[in-house]
């Protein structure tokens, strides 16, 4: 055996085995599961770097870059000499991310306690909502307090600029100018009606959050806000206080179910008031709720009662067919008109057209509309807008009813002619009145000042105007059945009304009634037309003379003295020059009318003062 041969120890050593060469099968299987592989990449590389860079960039953005709105000034409302009756201040609303919030415990508890919360129950809050990314943990702050939360750096605890709307009117105007949502949209009223005026343009701006949500950069786009326009309503806030004032005071006196008033200038057809009962107020949410949100004197409708029988009177003397010297004879005091027996509370026999209304004859009136006929009847009725809208611009203004003649036989002529089986607004009997009052010049009503005027049209001769004018001095005279409604140093004429109401059954319901005053200051150059409804009064007398003539008199009493109106009415109401105003005022039609009182057969004879 060669050294060759021998292992270190001296032992044979043993040849390797020769290497098997590799299969061509593997090598190909690697090399293309390589290849594959290497295919993949690529291409998903491509697809994300080029195919799908625009979707991803824009994903990358949604989850980093955020459009933050920039909220806009809301424009003010005021009344005609400027006063504030809706504003607009700066507010902070807090929000939190509930999970990143509940991680901080020491936290919790120090946001808690200057919300004035208590920590357990706002630890419970935001457990309930852990799953969330978004959640409000406040009301709108002041500016203040807001920053005094943030000071505490809190994680997860952000704030939103934005505007809270006040009201510095309170219940008084809370009606007529309503009240924005949280997103601070009009919800109610004239900022509903004037949303697209006073809401103005919101902005934006483009931000970059980190993970935490705090803005790293908000240097990327800029959209400035636009402020809303200002609105200035015919309202004077003086006369407005007065009226509701007084409403108020009789409608609890009464135990009423509610009541409306409201004050124009019988000239420009400006509304100075307008208000109902029962009310509330606009700067407490928990008081925005039916009924104090409903204006009555707008959204209502009812019989007009005796308030009808100076309209009946005025085509009485436009046709010719009676004088102001004209007498009739009322008997007894009772009529029978086929089923329907029409009664007087005072008989008074032979009465002219001035006594007919002074004492509220339904005897009379009923006569003197079965001699025109029902054509003329409802003829009469059209002259004063009765059936026509009135466009005030206020959302759910209400339309009268007025069937058409040919629907009516000799019991709907009769009671038609003292009131009942139509019915009115409490606007649409303003404005009737108003021509009376400017001499037959029906001027259209309004409540916006910047409103596009339009001209009065003629419902009757001016020598008609002056006659039933003269008449109804005569219901506030001694005598008369609104003594209550006189006011010292004025001539007033004005008219009563007491008219049943329907109850569920369909028939008039003796115990239920809406007392009722229309009239004018002074009357022999009314400058101010006034309307008083009180709605089912409870407590003692129920007559239009004794309960709603009196809160008239109040009212109008006080206007007249703030707007500095002489006895003899040369005075004037619009004293005070309007605030300049930049809107421009698109009104819209009226919304569905509400429902209505009406009867189409009048069942029982209905006692009117």
């Amino acid at each position: 055996m060669s050294a060759r041969d021998a292992g270190p120890a001296g032992g044979r050593r043993v040849a390797a085995p020769a290497a098997e060469p590799v299969a061509g099968w593997r090598r190909g299987f690697v090399l293309g599961a390589l290849a594959l592989g290497a295919g993949v990449v690529f291409g998903r590389a491509f697809q994300l770097q080029v195919i799908d860079q625009d979707f991803l960039a824009r994903e990358g953005d949604k989850r980093s870059i955020r459009t933050m709105t920039i909220p806009a000034h809301r424009g003010a409302i005021v009344d005609r000499r400027g006063e504030p009756l809706a504003l607009s201040a700066p507010v902070e609303s807090l929000w939190a991310v509930p999970q990143a919030l509940l991680d901080s415990p020491q936290h919790v508890d120090a946001v808690a306690r200057l919300l004035g919360r208590k920590p357990a129950e706002f630890r419970k809050f935001l457990e309930a909502r852990a799953e969330r990314k978004f959640v409000y943990i406040s009301d709108p702050l002041s500016p203040g307090e807001a920053k005094r939360v943030l000071a505490l750096g809190a994680p997860g605890v952000f704030s939103d600029p934005s505007y809270a709307r006040y009201y510095p009117a309170g219940e008084v105007a809370g009606q007529l100018v309503g009240f924005c949502g949280r997103d601070g949209a009009g919800l109610e009223g004239m900022e509903k009606a004037q949303e697209s005026i006073l809401a103005g343009r919101q902005g934006s701006r483009r931000v970059i959050r980190d993970r935490a949500g705090h803005i790293v950069e908000d240097n990327l786009e800029y959209t400035e806000a636009q402020s809303g326009e200002d609105v200035q309503l015919t309202i004077d806030l003086r006369i407005q206080y007065l009226a509701y004032r007084e409403l108020k005071n009789a409608v609890l006196e009464h135990k009423a179910k509610g009541g409306t008033i409201v004050i124009a200038d019988s000239a420009t057809g400006d509304i100075l008031a307008v208000a109902s009962q029962p009310g509330f107020n606009p700067n407490n949410p928990g008081e925005r709720k039916p009924p104090g949100t409903r204006n009555r004197a707008i959204v209502d409708s009812f019989e007009p009662g005796s308030t009808a029988k100076p309209l009946l009177i005025s085509e009485a003397l436009e046709l010719g067919l009676f004088q102001p010297t004209s007498v009739v004879d009322t008997g007894a005091g009772t009529l029978k008109v086929g089923a329907l027996t029409v009664r007087d509370v005072h008989p008074g026999g032979v009465m002219d057209l001035a006594k007919i209304l002074a004492k509220s004859s339904n005897v009379g009136a009923a006569k003197i509309g079965l001699t025109l006929g029902p054509e003329a009847v409802w003829t009469g009725f059209q002259r004063f807008g009765i059936a026509e809208p009135i466009y005030t611009g206020f959302p759910g203004e209400a339309s009268s009813v007025l069937r058409h003649y040919n629907e009516w036989g000799q019991i709907a002529t009769a009671t038609a002619s003292y009131g009942y089986g139509w019915s009115v607004t409490a606007l649409h009997l303003v404005r009737a009145y108003a021509a009376l009052a400017n001499d037959g010049l029906m001027p259209q009503l309004r409540l916006i000042k910047n409103a596009r005027p339009v001209p009065p049209q003629r419902a009757i001769s001016a020598n008609t105007a002056r006659e039933v004018r003269r008449m109804l001095e005569t219901v506030v005279a001694p005598g008369g059945s609104a003594t209550r409604a006189a006011i010292q140093g004025y001539k007033v004429a004005g008219k009563t009304g007491t008219a049943r109401k329907l109850s569920d059954t369909g028939v008039y319901d003796p115990n239920r009634h809406q007392a009722l005053f229309v009239g004018m200051v002074p009357a022999e150059r009314p400058r101010l037309v006034g309307l008083v409804v009180i709605d089912e009064p409870g407590e003692g007398a129920y007559y239009g003379g004794l309960v709603a003539a009196p809160v008239f008199a109040s009212a109008m009493q006080g206007a007249a003295r703030l707007l500095q109106i002489s006895p003899d009415g040369t005075g004037t109401p619009d004293l005070a020059p309007p605030t300049a105003s930049r809107t421009t005022v698109a009104l819209p039609a009226p919304g569905p009318a509400a429902p209505t009182q009406h009867a189409a057969l009048v069942k029982v004879a209905e006692p009117h003062l």
